[in-house]
């Protein structure tokens, strides 16, 4: 960890520094809170936030609140996507409930370990993830990476409207197309009022959220449709386990590249293990308890004929339905589902806002345009993404949340070897000005590890269009070992470029 000397440094360095133009070298003020073009005047006239990837000053440090990291991913867990997700076990990797609990459980807890420890650098730096990614992994590789989080983004985005819009039609004869775009309007709008508007969202929406899973369960509980199932063994039943890792560990992982962004306006003087364990904390709980109890609905399609039916029809969204209203004829029912199928606005918060500052990123033409601008144009591709992967909706959760995690276990592998054996923690850091390339690693073995990364996906990765030749070893459907073996090749690739570059370079 810094001294406080070296904290001090790092504050009186960032209230001095200045940004630069991009494209006509005309300063602007680092706070990044003086329009300089007609988008962002629109956006301070509605209070909203037009900083993109300046640094956060000491003194606009100002969110000192421990609930901020605990609930920014409580409310978009205990969305129906975590449902869905959970319900991928039984459903889709043919798992019994035990096993889907056990897997869920550590993997999760597993999963989100990396996202407390990258949001410690948000608070730490006052820099987005993808900024700081420059420094863990080269300003090639950061650049990169920051182009894969905003496909990431989008795509989780429109993956995650799905099932919200199931449960709409379910309800009614609403369009597929029309239940998308009432989605992607309001989370757009949101998002676009920026970090102090998502926290104070994410803060309270997942109370109704947690209340109609109560009512679920009691709903459920008086259908006696849950069965166990049985728990196998063989080489078929270890390749499910492992997909079904790699689904919730993408499902859960899938926040690191973004961790930093949801807490750069905390002071860096906040005890860096309270924000990670907050971080934790908020994502795993709620994520166990709504994965849990969708692994619990799903196992109900195996014994009770119109739970499968709706299953079949419309996917998890008619399944809840279903086990909500039935041939119920109380409208109280179906205003609880109409709730429910809001809950997915706090799940694609986060990500219509990381994508807007993530694609800042990635060039610095980029970085001209306002982030508002980005956040409408990054949320309506995840429109046009959305309406054609409602009706694959299984398939396409599944394959996406695994690509995620493959992306994540190489980042992970690379930025932790960078943080530990080469900066030897927070101290070895130069944040002061990182636009200048001379402070960053080169990034040739950020490059040549991203390639073992690639090599050892090719070889691990099990998807419905796709089995690599480890992956083939597990039985008639293989097995998803890719992530592990990301990490490890990544860690190997890295190792063996990087002292060179070091040696070299000086950086």
């Amino acid at each position: 960890m810094a001294t406080k000397v070296e904290d001090s440094k790092i504050a009186n360095d960032d209230l001095s520094s200045e940004t630069y133009d991009y494209l006509d070298n005309e300063r602007v003020e680092d706070s990044g809170e003086v329009a300089t073009n007609f988008i962002d005047k629109i956006g301070l006239r509605f209070n909203a936030e037009i900083r993109g990837i300046q640094r956060v000053p000491e003194d606009k440090r100002v969110d000192t609140s421990l609930l901020s990291p605990l609930c920014m991913f409580l409310s978009p867990n205990l969305a129906i996507s975590a449902l869905s997700t959970g319900a991928l076990g039984p459903t889709v990797f043919a798992l019994d409930f035990r096993t889907c609990v056990l897997v869920i459980v550590f993997w999760c807890i597993i999963g989100a370990l990396p996202v407390g420890f990258y949001s410690a650098f948000g608070m730490r730096f006052g820099l987005r993830q993808q900024i700081l990614s420059r420094y863990f992994t080269g300003n090639i590789m950061g650049r990169v990476f920051a182009l894969f989080n905003v496909i990431s983004c989008i795509g989780w985005n429109a993956i995650n409207i799905i099932p919200c819009v199931q449960l709409l039609t379910s309800v009614g004869p609403i369009p597929a197309w029309a239940g998308c775009l009432v989605f992607v309007v309001i989370t757009c709008l949101l998002a676009m009022f920026g970090y102090r508007t998502i926290h104070l969202y994410e803060r309270y929406s997942w109370i109704p959220n947690f209340a109609i899973y109560l009512i679920i369960i009691a709903k459920f509980t008086q259908s006696h449709s849950f069965t166990w199932g049985k728990m196998e063994t063989g080489t078929i039943e270890a390749g499910n386990v492992l997909s079904f890792m790699s689904t919730i560990f993408g499902f859960i992982a899938g926040w690191s590249p973004s961790a930093a962004d949801y807490t750069v306006y905390m002071p860096a003087t906040t005890p860096a293990w309270k924000v990670g364990t907050a971080m934790v904390i908020g994502l795993s709980v709620p994520a166990i308890f709504a994965a849990t109890l969708g692994a619990a609905i799903a196992m109900g399609t195996f014994t009770n004929d119109a739970f499968a039916a709706a299953f079949e029809s419309n996917s998890v969204g008619g399944l809840v339905y279903e086990i909500l209203c039935g041939n119920n004829t109380n409208q109280g029912y179906r205003f609880v589902v109409v709730l429910l199928a809001l809950s997915g606005i706090a799940n694609n918060l986060p990500g219509s806002y990381s994508l807007s500052v993530s694609i800042q990123c990635t060039w610095s033409y980029c970085a001209k345009i306002p982030r508002l601008l980005w956040c409408f144009a990054g949320n309506f591709l995840s429109l046009a993404l959305s309406i054609p992967a409602y009706y694959v909706f299984e398939a396409a959760m599944s394959n996406f949340l695994s690509i995620i995690g493959y992306n994540v276990s190489i980042y992970l592998g690379i930025s932790l070897t960078e943080h530990f054996i080469y900066r030897k923690g927070f101290k070895g850091y130069d944040v002061s000005n990182f636009n200048d390339r001379k402070t960053l690693p080169v990034g040739i073995a950020g490059v040549v590890a991203f390639a073992f990364g690639v090599a050892s996906t090719v070889l691990s990765m099990n998807q419905t269009w796709y089995q690599g030749v480890i992956a083939r070893k597990f039985g008639e459907y293989g097995g998803d070992i890719s992530f592990e073996l990301n990490i490890l090749f990544a860690f190997v690739g890295y190792n063996l470029v990087r002292p060179f570059e070091k040696k070299y370079f000086g950086r």
